[in-house]
């Protein structure tokens, strides 16, 4: 019974000494310095101590509670929602990327085109195309310019 007293009174007395004021200063050689009390002569400031733990709770339960969140497990249902939730937003970031990837095959396969059709047009060749009837003929050099000046705009905007 005697040991319960003395280790509670040894117990206090800890605790009294950790809410004490701390101070903050610097010293004559620059280098900051911590401690409860200061040298003479030194301007020292003085610092905030943290709260006990019983009032620094309760802030953060009043902020769950003004966040809308529930504290403590969740229900079966509450966790089949999220669930729900969690998979309909990773199947709409996997479809948007899908979607991201089809896009930028889809310009190199343009730009290759483009590419392709001008290098045919400076090559010098006779080069001949198909018109709406079906029917083949050869380009002249005026026509080549004209096809070449498209095909040049062609790879300027599909291989930015």
């Amino acid at each position: 019974m005697l040991l319960r007293v003395v280790v509670c009174a040894v117990s206090l007395a800890f605790a009294a000494g950790a809410a004490a004021q701390a101070y903050r200063w610097v010293d004559k050689d620059g280098k900051v310095r911590y401690g409860d009390t200061p040298p003479p002569g030194v301007a020292a400031k003085p610092l905030k101590v943290p709260q006990s733990g019983a009032s620094s709770a309760a802030p953060a339960a009043g902020d769950a509670a003004a966040k809308g969140t529930k504290k403590g497990p969740l229900t079966p249902a509450e966790q089949e929602k999220e669930y729900r939730k969690r998979q309909a937003e990773a199947q709409k970031a996997a479809a948007k990327s899908e979607q991201e990837q089809r896009n930028a095959q889809a310009r190199i396969d343009n730009c290759n085109r483009a590419q392709t059709a001008l290098r045919t047009l400076e090559s010098g060749q006779r080069v001949m195309i198909t018109d709406k009837q079906g029917e083949r003929y050869y380009l002249n050099d005026e026509e080549i310019a004209k096809q070449r000046a498209v095909a040049e705009q062609q790879v300027s905007e599909s291989c930015k």
